[in-house]
């Protein structure tokens, strides 16, 4: 750039010689070289703003094309980025088939320490103490005191305790929200729910995940955001399950026994409306497990599907039905029931005297070994096993529990003549009630293979194999209505509606071998109403003893009976069952059956 000087000598030297003031050449020279400074000043200030104007233009208009984009697209919940993996909190709740909430979320807070901020943490250990009594305020002094910058105090609290420690007034005891596993019914269901716990934790978050039953058959459904929160709606009425619960805790009580299962499934869709399982637990506080002894002492042990067991008689029923299907006998037909029957080393006996013969339908209304036994001689081992197993009493259930794989029935090493025998008549073979449950109802479905489920609409009706015929099903159904008429069951009549089962008493295996001479396993399997079959209800006492008569009584008919009969005249109103007009009660053996 070329300076132009400020006094430029040939214009000082002209203005000297006119007479005029060379310092005014000076003064218009800065004037002039200001004018030009500030102008350049000007449009170098001009540039800048536009500059800064087209920024500003490109960034309205980014953001105005984002708020565009997202007016237009669906919403969706914003996600926090993160270096680490992503903590799904949300849980799906778990409904019964009416929509009556069985789990939830409830939103809590967990409560921990940042030691390095914390004032008096002596103090503050003391006053924790008092506000959670399982804390030990020397403990927790020591662990707030030792170095460590973080530690969790309590994995959930209520808004109670939160604000008992906002009082505190310590700034290094602070909150984290979560949400908590809440089962608002207690105990009940809780064989079938489960539980759930914590799984990954963060401070500001945690994941729920199942630890047993639906919670943890279903866990990944559960926790998939895919669902949109759709609750998972399960097969069980919850005003049902709670009738049977209760009635099953009072007969237990009043049979003395120490255990209790009650299974109740719709014939046509395998859906179980009720499972029960005694002594059980509540879910919001799950007991830990038992690391020794008998799993069934357990309260965590569901007896409606881990339990296995010899269920007795209630297995005659399917022997006669197979005896039926293949043209074996008829309802009527004659079969030698004098005992003992002699099977190589073995005798095979029954608990009367029947007489000499006796049809097939007395057989079974009597409940005798020796004439189902010779039964079974007429149907083979391989035939029996073949028949066993398409009603799927060789593999555990199928039905959406986790501890469904553990129930699998206990079988003969070999399938012998003398195996074939025992099974025909309930031992030898040991099955879940569950086992017993499908079962029945496949029997009571016209023979058409019912594979239970906890899911409300799961399978189509009428989706499974055909086992038996329809009419040896029926003949079979019929032979255990007379069971209950004027055979064992005679006190599970239940006036307004037709109920067909039949009873098993067996008795209880030693953990060392053998049987216990005073300890059964008591069942009782029924379908009601017989006419149009709806319902299988399978109900087991475990070392049932009635004590009202002189003499201990612990057989089926005076202990599993009774109670099952008043869970059905109990359920059966609330599962829209109508019951027969016109019914009076029956007389048997001179006894009339009242009920209140």
């Amino acid at each position: 750039m070329i300076r132009t000087p400020l006094r430029p000598l040939a214009r000082i030297l002209s203005a000297r010689e006119r007479g005029e003031n060379p310092d005014a050449i000076e003064r218009e020279n800065i004037r002039l070289r200001a004018e030009r400074s500030a102008e350049r000043l000007r449009r170098s200030a001009e540039r800048r703003l536009y500059v800064m104007a087209g920024f500003f233009g490109l960034g309205f208009l980014a953001v105005g094309v984002q708020m565009g984009a997202l007016a237009a697209s669906e919403p969706v919940e914003p996600r926090l980025a993160s270096s680490g993996p992503a903590i799904v909190a949300q849980r799906a709740d778990i409904t019964d088939r009416r929509g009556r909430v069985l789990a939830t979320n409830l939103l809590t807070h967990s409560l921990y320490a940042q030691t390095r901020d914390m004032v008096d943490p002596a103090r503050a250990a003391q006053e924790l103490a008092k506000i959670f009594p399982d804390l030990d305020p020397d403990r927790l002094t020591r662990q707030l005191t030792d170095g460590r910058s973080f530690m969790w105090i309590k994995r959930r609290i209520s808004p109670e305790q939160m604000q008992a420690v906002h009082d505190i007034g310590e700034p290094g005891l602070l909150f984290g929200p979560r949400e908590m596993r809440l089962y608002p019914n207690g105990p009940l269901a809780a064989h079938v729910l489960g539980g759930a716990r914590f799984g990954t934790e963060g401070v500001h978050s945690a994941e729920v995940i199942g630890v047993a039953g639906v919670e943890r058959a279903f866990d990944g459904w559960l926790r998939d955001p895919a669902n949109g929160g759709a609750p998972l709606v399960l097969s069980l009425d919850l005003s049902v399950q709670s009738a049977v619960e209760d009635l099953l805790d009072s007969g237990m009580k009043m049979m003395n026994a120490k255990g209790a299962t009650a299974v109740l499934m719709e014939v046509r869709t395998g859906e179980i409306v009720a499972m029960a399982s005694l002594p059980d637990f509540d879910p919001n506080d799950r007991p830990a497990p038992l690391l020794k002894g008998d799993a069934s002492d357990s309260p965590l042990f569901n007896r409606a599907v881990q339990g296995v067991y010899e269920l007795g008689s209630t297995f005659k029923v399917f022997a006669i039905a197979q005896a039926l299907d293949l043209g074996l006998v008829a309802a009527d037909t004659m079969i030698p029931t004098k005992g003992p029957l002699v099977w190589g080393r073995f005798k095979i006996n029954d608990f009367h005297s029947y007489g000499a013969q006796n049809s097939v339908t007395d057989i079974l209304v009597k409940s005798s070994n020796v004439g189902t036994a010779r039964i079974a001689t007429m149907i083979g081992p391989e035939r029996q096993r073949d028949f066993l197993t398409r009603l799927g009493f060789t593999e555990p259930t199928q039905v959406e529990l986790t501890e469904a794989p553990t129930g699998r029935p206990l079988l003969p090493a070999k399938w012998s003549d003398i195996s074939s025998l025992t099974i025909s008549y309930g031992h030898g073979l040991s099955a879940s009630p569950l086992h017993l449950a499908a079962a029945y109802a496949t029997l009571a479905n016209g023979g058409r293979r019912v594979t239970p489920t906890l899911v409300h609409g799961a399978q189509p009706k009428g989706a499974g194999e055909q086992v038996v015929s329809p009419e040896a099903a029926a003949q079979t159904l019929a032979m255990m209505r007379a069971v209950v008429t004027r055979g064992t069951a005679s006190f599970g009549e239940v006036r307004g509606y037709r109920v067909a089962g039949k009873t098993g008493t067996a008795d209880k295996p030693r953990p060392t071998g053998g049987y216990y001479d005073d300890k059964v396993i008591a069942t009782f399997a029924s379908v009601f109403p017989v006419d149009d079959p709806q319902y299988v209800l399978v109900l087991t006492l475990d070392e049932p003893v009635e004590t009202s008569g002189p003499e201990p009584r612990r057989t089926a008919g005076w202990t599993a009976v009774p109670v099952a009969a008043e869970v059905i005249r109990r359920t059966a109103p609330l599962l829209g069952l109508r019951p027969e007009v016109g019914v009076e009660p029956e007389v048997l053996d001179g006894v009339t059956l009242v009920r209140n």
